[in-house]
């Protein structure tokens, strides 16, 4: 099969398999995923290879587009109503899962301290595109959706700098190298990456702002949007920065700079969704199914334990800060995605550390696999149950 074939093929087989397990109430999401999984590389083998090759090209815009999005919710107004629960709850369901995950692989498994801790600084991250997935589909809005979009938009903040302070200390007890200026020196870098993330975001930012005044239809509009879109990633890649906090940023500054700037999100949405469809169909066709029968006790720990510390921590904090009922029995679930994030610290963990970084890997690997095809499911139902979807409306749309 030819590439531009595949492509045909990937996008018929995931519009209408997605129709299909509409019928069931299943998330599209979760369609694309199955297509993935049965026509990718573990078993079918359909889709060309030069298009699973291309799967860090397609992800890495994709990522960038929903990132972009996300930062919407950030306007000054948005932020006063549910900024101290985002805030709140971000750090303390991504801490929840870091803590529970080290205590359970160090005290239960009996695993060496830095194998426990580099596991609880995986278990914090999270994967907003199956999020921000569920919610389109369903056309979810309230100050739930809002919440969890802005706890997954800056979960990958507070993951990054618990996985550098983690691996720093990791590495130093491997080495026993326990030197204090070792561990702030890679914590320092971690602020230094969020900071430079920052900078790029609030530049791109007011360049677009400026500059669209010179725009005039809506075709050029689509153009200039998606261009620095294209741009910020790019940059973001070039000096090792986070696309993601890049690309947030960038819509966080944007939809509080520019009053009109509403027009550039809604514009991307003309387009993004046979993007979003193929993304997730190639993130299915590289998950390595056959990792599963090797889970083990490890691996099953790691899935329960996780989602228990998110779940905690997410209701630590919507209590601290006062958030409503529903948020403080739900969001924890809208959590249980994993993905990009957690998979590129993992490559970092097998590179720092050969001699266990395979199982960690290997772990993380299979795990998403659960984690992405469970991980709707439980998103749509936390919607669900705070009343913000109707699915037997959507059926009937």
């Amino acid at each position: 099969m030819n590439t531009i074939l595949g492509l045909g093929f990937i996008l018929l087989a995931g519009l209408f398999s997605a129709r299909l397990i509409s019928k069931i109430r299943f998330p599209a999401v979760t369609a694309y995923l199955v297509i993935g999984i049965l026509t990718g590389s573990s078993l079918l083998k359909l889709i060309p290879v030069e298009i699973i090759n291309a799967s860090g090209l397609i992800s890495n815009i994709v990522l960038g587009i929903i990132a972009f999005s996300i930062g919407q919710n950030f306007s000054r107004d948005n932020f006063r109503k549910i900024g101290k629960s985002v805030v709140w709850i971000s750090v303390l369901e991504a801490c929840g899962a870091w803590l529970l995950v080290t205590l359970t692989f160090l005290l239960i498994l009996r695993q060496p301290f830095y194998i426990s801790l580099l596991f609880g600084a995986l278990s914090s991250a999270t994967a907003p595109a199956a999020t921000v997935m569920v919610i389109r589909e369903y056309r979810a809005k309230g100050i739930f959706t809002d919440t969890l979009l802005g706890v997954v938009a800056i979960d990958d903040a507070w993951c990054l700098i618990i996985f550098a302070v983690s691996l720093a200390i990791s590495q130093a007890v491997y080495s026993h190298r326990l030197a204090a200026f070792f561990l702030i020196r890679v914590f320092l870098n971690s602020i230094l990456s969020i900071l430079g993330a920052f900078i790029l975001g609030s530049i791109s930012a007011i360049l677009l702002s400026y500059l669209s005044r010179f725009i005039r239809t809506q075709a050029e509009l689509l153009i200039f949007t998606l261009g620095f879109v294209l741009l910020s990633i790019g940059i973001a890649i070039w000096l090792h920065l986070s696309v993601l906090l890049a690309n947030m940023f960038l819509g966080a500054i944007l939809v509080n700079i520019n009053k009109s700037s509403f027009s550039s999100f809604e514009v991307l949405k003309t387009i993004d969704s046979p993007l979003f469809l193929l993304f997730f169909v190639l993130a299915g066709a590289n998950l390595e199914i056959g990792l599963l029968p090797k889970l083990g006790l490890i691996g099953s720990a790691y899935l329960v334990f996780r989602v228990a510390g998110k779940v905690a921590g997410a209701r630590l904090g919507a209590r601290i800060s006062n958030a409503s009922g529903s948020i403080r029995k739900y969001l924890g679930l809208g959590l249980v995605p994993q993905a990009g994030v957690a998979l590129g610290c993992a490559l970092v963990a097998k590179s720092d550390f050969p001699n266990i970084g395979g199982m960690i890997f290997t772990t993380i690997v299979a795990t998403t696999v659960v984690y992405e095809l469970v991980g709707p499911l439980c998103t749509k139902y936390a919607l669900q149950k705070a009343g913000e979807i109707n699915v037997e409306h959507h059926q009937m749309v």
